[in-house]
């Protein structure tokens, strides 16, 4: 964008803010009730452990003993695994956090970062299963499509971006064992220890207050996407936009296309309309899955903002959120076919409690890193022994 763009932008922005003042206070809060209710317990406590685990030199361990099975499927190291599993277990941004920070440390090469970028972004388990399925569509058993959808399509993303900069590595020494080496897991994680210097009191203070920062930078950004689209649906410009394409393809509604066009500025907004603009549950779930896979321009700054201090190009990772779009929409239809699913399921709200939100998001969660690592080394041991 140039320097006279920019300017106008803001101006703009600035003018809708004076002109609507109620509409930018009421967005603002609900862009960081999303947050306090759903985001803030999905992230901060798996924030704050990954910075403790990759303190410890957990991720190293993890490193020699998943290196079997990243190398030849996605092109990346072991201690992508790590990254893998955090992403799918706490969603947006969860894979960028740790990508910049392992780039940062020199533990990734540039083009390793950006392949391990394009599919470590996610939405969180809690909000497939809870917000969506369950509170949106009030169908929980429809969370299973989603998330199946959603992450068996970013896997793919993953395979497919073992080609992207392909560049030839120097040969490795052969291993002396077909099991991965737990004693040189073992020396790694210890030589990491000894390079961190810190005592146990100054790692969990800079977990936190890492993590805290990270976790208000992503409400801030909330916020402010929500106002932003808050005045583009004020201005009419998702409306034109949703008008113009249904002059080009006339078989979709209005209200679908406004749907889809909020949804690619907000994903949460564009979840809730698409749930009203369309009655068939196949073309819900197409739009929903879509629309999560997609992620929203929010996300898309969050990433911007945590990669902006590394060489990570950004590119490929809006190439992969398009792939990851349109493949989870596939996914999702075949699945329908395949999949029972209740049509008189009565909606499930969502507790009042924010306490019993927190333990639910958390529970699940923490289940889903816990499947997500045994899996990964499940794989491993059955590429070590096949090879």
């Amino acid at each position: 964008m140039s320097y006279v763009a920019r300017v106008l932008a803001l101006s703009l922005l600035a003018l809708g803010m004076f002109i609507y003042p109620q509409e930018v206070l009421s967005s603002a809060g609900g862009g960081l009730t999303l947050w306090w209710r759903f985001v803030l317990p999905a992230l901060l406590p798996f924030f704050i452990l990954s910075e403790l685990l990759m303190a410890s030199g957990f991720v190293h361990f993890l490193g020699v003993l998943l290196e079997s099975f990243m190398r030849p499927v996605f092109r990346l190291p072991g201690q992508a695994a790590f990254v893998v599993a955090m992403g799918y277990t706490s969603g947006f941004p969860m894979g960028a956090v740790l990508t910049a920070r392992l780039r940062k440390d020199g533990e990734i090469t540039r083009e390793e970062g950006e392949r391990l970028l394009a599919f470590t972004n996610n939405p969180s388990p809690g909000f497939m299963f809870g917000a969506v399925a369950s509170g949106m569509l009030g169908k929980p058993s429809l969370g299973i499509v989603l998330a199946g959808s959603v992450y068996l399509a970013n896997l793919i993303v993953g395979f497919l971006f073992r080609f992207y900069r392909v560049t030839p590595r120097p040969p490795r020494p052969p291993r002396s064992s077909s099991f991965p080496s737990l004693k040189r897991a073992w020396q790694e994680m210890k030589s990491a220890q000894n390079k961190d210097n810190r005592t146990l009191g100054q790692v969990l203070g800079d977990a936190v207050k890492q993590s805290t920062n990270t976790v208000l930078m992503v409400a801030g950004f909330m916020a402010f996407f929500s106002v932003i689209l808050r005045l583009l649906n004020l201005w009419n410009v998702t409306l034109f936009l949703a008008t113009l394409s249904h002059s080009i393809i006339q078989k979709i509604q209005i209200s679908t296309f406004q749907a889809f066009f909020n949804g690619l500025f907000e994903m949460t907004l564009g979840c809730q309309q698409a749930i009203h603009a369309l009655f068939l549950l196949d073309q819900q779930v197409a739009l929903l899955a879509l629309l999560m896979g997609w992620g929203g321009l929010s996300v898309f700054a969050q990433v911007a903002g945590l990669i902006s201090s590394t060489d990570l190009r950004f590119s490929s990772f809006v190439i992969a959120r398009a792939l990851h779009a349109l493949i989870a929409l596939g996914l999702s239809q075949l699945f329908l076919l395949v999949a029972k699913v209740p049509i008189s399921t009565p909606p499930v709200h969502f507790p009042p409690d924010g306490s019993v939100l927190f333990w639910n998001t958390w529970q699940l969660s923490s289940l889903v890193f816990i499947g997500s690592m045994s899996i990964l080394a499940v794989l491993t041991l059955i590429r070590v022994r096949s090879s």
